[in-house]
Protein backbone atom coordinates (compact mmCIF):
# COMPACT_ATOMS: atom_id res chain seq x y z
CA UNK A 1 0.00 0.00 0.00
CA UNK A 2 2.80 2.42 0.89
CA UNK A 3 4.36 1.88 -2.56
CA UNK A 4 1.07 2.81 -4.26
CA UNK A 5 0.82 5.96 -2.14
CA UNK A 6 4.37 6.95 -3.09
CA UNK A 7 3.57 6.39 -6.78
CA UNK A 8 0.38 8.46 -6.54
CA UNK A 9 2.18 11.27 -4.69
CA UNK A 10 4.97 11.27 -7.27
CA UNK A 11 2.44 11.43 -10.13
CA UNK A 12 0.61 14.32 -8.48
CA UNK A 13 3.86 16.24 -7.88
CA UNK A 14 4.74 15.79 -11.57
CA UNK A 15 1.56 17.55 -12.72
CA UNK A 16 1.96 21.12 -13.99
CA UNK A 17 -1.15 22.21 -12.03
CA UNK A 18 -2.60 20.24 -9.13
CA UNK A 19 -5.62 22.52 -8.61
CA UNK A 20 -7.91 20.11 -10.50
CA UNK A 21 -6.79 16.94 -8.68
CA UNK A 22 -9.83 15.63 -6.81
CA UNK A 23 -10.76 13.14 -4.14
CA UNK A 24 -14.10 12.71 -5.90
CA UNK A 25 -15.74 15.46 -3.87
CA UNK A 26 -13.44 18.49 -3.95
CA UNK A 27 -10.39 19.55 -5.92
CA UNK A 28 -7.13 20.64 -4.29
CA UNK A 29 -7.88 24.12 -5.63
CA UNK A 30 -11.27 24.20 -3.89
CA UNK A 31 -9.85 22.92 -0.61
CA UNK A 32 -7.02 25.47 -0.63
CA UNK A 33 -9.50 28.26 -1.37
CA UNK A 34 -11.61 27.11 1.59
CA UNK A 35 -8.55 27.00 3.87
CA UNK A 36 -7.43 30.46 2.76
CA UNK A 37 -10.84 32.04 3.32
CA UNK A 38 -11.44 30.23 6.63
CA UNK A 39 -8.08 31.39 7.98
CA UNK A 40 -8.73 34.96 6.86
CA UNK A 41 -12.11 34.81 8.63
CA UNK A 42 -10.44 33.49 11.79
CA UNK A 43 -7.77 36.20 11.60
CA UNK A 44 -10.45 38.87 11.21
CA UNK A 45 -12.14 37.53 14.36
CA UNK A 46 -8.79 38.12 16.12
CA UNK A 47 -7.72 41.19 14.12
CA UNK A 48 -6.10 42.83 17.14
CA UNK A 49 -3.69 39.89 17.31
CA UNK A 50 -3.02 39.48 13.59
CA UNK A 51 -0.04 40.47 11.46
CA UNK A 52 1.14 39.85 7.92
CA UNK A 53 4.64 39.52 6.57
CA UNK A 54 6.50 39.14 3.28
CA UNK A 55 9.32 36.86 4.47
CA UNK A 56 10.03 34.23 7.12
CA UNK A 57 12.12 35.13 10.15
CA UNK A 58 15.19 33.87 8.23
CA UNK A 59 14.41 36.20 5.30
CA UNK A 60 13.05 33.49 2.99
CA UNK A 61 10.40 34.85 0.60
CA UNK A 62 7.89 33.00 -1.56
CA UNK A 63 7.09 34.50 -4.95
CA UNK A 64 3.37 35.26 -5.13
CA UNK A 65 2.77 34.48 -1.45
CA UNK A 66 2.85 36.19 1.95
CA UNK A 67 2.42 35.05 5.53
CA UNK A 68 -0.53 35.83 7.79
CA UNK A 69 -0.37 35.12 11.50
CA UNK A 70 -2.51 35.36 14.60
CA UNK A 71 -1.61 35.24 18.29
CA UNK A 72 1.97 36.61 18.36
CA UNK A 73 2.72 35.11 21.80
CA UNK A 74 5.24 32.25 21.55
CA UNK A 75 3.52 28.89 21.87
CA UNK A 76 0.23 30.19 20.49
CA UNK A 77 1.13 31.43 17.01
CA UNK A 78 -0.79 30.22 13.98
CA UNK A 79 0.51 31.22 10.55
CA UNK A 80 -0.26 30.30 6.97
CA UNK A 81 1.10 31.30 3.59
CA UNK A 82 -1.54 32.93 1.41
CA UNK A 83 -1.57 34.13 -2.20
CA UNK A 84 -0.43 37.75 -2.45
CA UNK A 85 -3.80 38.59 -4.05
CA UNK A 86 -5.25 38.42 -0.50
CA UNK A 87 -2.74 40.89 1.03
CA UNK A 88 -5.28 43.72 1.24
CA UNK A 89 -8.02 41.58 2.83
CA UNK A 90 -6.39 41.99 6.24
CA UNK A 91 -6.03 45.41 7.85
CA UNK A 92 -3.32 44.56 10.36
CA UNK A 93 0.35 45.39 10.98
CA UNK A 94 2.54 44.49 8.01
CA UNK A 95 6.21 43.52 8.15
CA UNK A 96 8.92 42.73 5.63
CA UNK A 97 10.16 39.88 7.89
CA UNK A 98 8.02 37.91 10.38
CA UNK A 99 8.90 39.38 13.79
CA UNK A 100 7.01 36.79 15.85
CA UNK A 101 8.01 33.30 14.62
CA UNK A 102 8.34 30.85 17.52
CA UNK A 103 9.59 27.86 15.51
CA UNK A 104 6.15 26.24 15.14
CA UNK A 105 5.55 23.37 12.74
CA UNK A 106 2.50 22.24 10.78
CA UNK A 107 1.78 19.77 13.58
CA UNK A 108 1.94 22.61 16.12
CA UNK A 109 -0.58 24.56 14.03
CA UNK A 110 -3.01 21.61 14.04
CA UNK A 111 -2.71 21.29 17.82
CA UNK A 112 -3.13 25.04 18.35
CA UNK A 113 -6.23 25.09 16.17
CA UNK A 114 -7.67 22.18 18.14
CA UNK A 115 -7.09 24.11 21.36
CA UNK A 116 -8.81 27.33 20.27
Amino acid sequence: MQSIQKDINAAIKALPNTDQVSDGYHTFGELYEHRILLFIALAKCHSGQAWKFKANADGQKWEGWFGLGIFPEPGKQITYHLPVSYWDTMDCPAYEINPHYDGHTSEDIVNRLKNL
